[in-house]
C-alpha cells in the first residue's frame, strides 16, 4: 500500500525552483520524491518538506542522494531526523529551530 504524497512544483520569485512535499515520505512513495527532485531543472531545488509529517530512512537516502542541489525547508519536527542522520550537516535547512 502506498502512503499518500502530493509534490507539486513551482518557482519562487527569484527563479529558483521549489518542491512542495505534503504527506508523509516512505519507503512506498520514496521513488516518486527521487523522481519529482531529478526532473527538476536547474542546478538548486528547494524542498519544502513544511507539510510533511513523517520521514523515514528511504526519505532519507533520497535526500542524500540529491545533496549536490538540494536546500530544504522544514520544521522543527523533522528537525531530530534530519539532525542525528546528518542531512542538516551537508545541506541547508531553513525553519530548524537556531542553534
Amino acid at each position: 500500500m502506498t502512503t499518500s504524497l502530493t509534490l507539486t512544483s513551482g518557482r519562487r520569485p527569484d527563479g529558483a525552483a521549489v518542491l512542495t512535499v505534503a504527506g508523509e515520505i516512505d519507503m512506498s512513495n520514496a521513488g516518486e520524491l527521487d523522481k519529482a527532485i531529478a526532473s527538476v531543472d536547474g542546478p538548486l531545488v528547494v524542498v519544502d518538506l513544511t507539510a510533511v509529517g513523517y520521514l523515514d530512512s528511504a526519505g532519507l537516502s533520497v535526500l542524500f542522494r540529491h545533496t549536490d542541489r538540494v536546500e530544504l525547508v522544514a520544521t522543527p519536527l523533522l528537525e531530530p531526523v534530519l539532525t542525528i542522520s546528518g542531512l542538516a550537516e551537508l545541506v541547508t535547512v531553513h525553519g530548524l529551530r537556531a542553534g
